[in-house]
């Protein structure tokens, strides 16, 4: 069975992703108890004592809601009852919080669509420019061979380099990642220690785009990231980039360590400023409020 590992982030910190790392381990009857209360609270509680009463109550913000949420999670390829009972009810709430926010991040970026999953070649030159050298320096550095000791102590590690526009100052120094970026605003490396995933789950704002590129050679495809019906397994593509606000998980079922370039690029759009705005205002609400994202993670910064 999948026992849940959470871990604190780094202060003040991907971009509002609940999620839960599973490794194989048997639950003790504590954590039997624990996820049947919160099971009982999400699927049923909830509903019935916090969205019944607010749909009675404020029923013309109850319909936006609900059409807003209706747009927004119809974005998702697959889509089953079980995807729109973790966007409403599960971990998918905060981001149909956000939705009608969202739907207006959409609107801003046309002619711009939304293509949920991104090839390269789909991004405008400039963007492409700024992804494809930030991928040359990383190969440059032997970012593996640089985090690997420290890595290996834990399930799951995030190393920031840069933070929502803002230099980190973090364990490795890469001061190539500290140059100016146009639309790169942030700079990690993911790691993921052997037989460990995500579970399913959203990200909540759709100001930027998730680059992810794997560092280190997979050997077959038992790691791999899904997002929606779409699954790229980091053996044969090395590059994915992708909405994170659609459901996705990652996956490394395989006995090696999987290392991945982590970056969030403002979203195409005809009003880049903006975006990068409404990303500045993520990071500082994040700092003011001690909001913690990567909760799940081990951060790894410089003592």
């Amino acid at each position: 069975m999948a026992s849940a590992l959470c871990y604190t982030g780094m202060k003040g910190s991907d971009n509002g992703d609940c999620m839960i790392t599973t490794i194989t381990g048997t639950l003790t009857g504590r954590e039997r108890v624990t996820r049947v209360c919160k099971y009982f609270v999400r699927r049923v509680l909830f509903p019935i004592g916090v969205l019944c009463p607010f749909a009675y109550f404020f029923p013309k913000i109850a319909i936006f809601y609900l059409a807003c949420g209706a747009y927004d999670v119809s974005r998702n390829t697959g889509l089953n009852l079980s995807t729109l009972r973790r966007y409403f009810i599960g971990n998918g709430f905060g981001t149909w919080l956000l939705s009608p926010f969202n739907t207006l991040l959409d609107l801003l970026s046309l002619p711009y669509t939304n293509k949920g999953v991104y090839r390269l070649e789909d991004l405008p030159p400039s963007y492409r420019e700024e992804v494809e050298r930030l991928i040359t320096i990383a190969n440059d550095q032997n970012l593996v061979a640089k985090l690997e000791e420290r890595a290996k102590e834990f399930p799951r590690t995030m190393i920031f380099f840069r933070w929502y526009g803002i230099n980190v100052d973090t364990i490795v120094d890469i001061p190539a990642f500290h140059e100016p970026w146009k639309y790169i605003q942030t700079i990690g490396v993911s790691v993921f220690n052997k037989k460990v995933s995500t579970s399913k789950h959203f990200g909540y704002l759709r100001a930027s785009l998730r680059v992810l590129y794997n560092l280190n050679a997979m050997k077959d495809r038992s790691a791999y990231i899904t997002v929606g019906d779409k699954t790229s397994y980091w053996s044969e593509n090395k590059l994915f980039i992708f909405d994170d606000t659609l459901l996705h998980e990652s996956v490394n079922d395989t006995n090696q360590t999987r290392y991945c370039l982590f970056v969030d690029i403002v979203r195409p759009t005809p009003f880049p400023a903006f975006m990068r705005g409404v990303i500045s205002v993520v990071r500082l609400l994040t700092q003011s409020f001690k909001f913690v994202y990567y909760n799940n993670w081990k951060i790894l910064e410089r003592q």
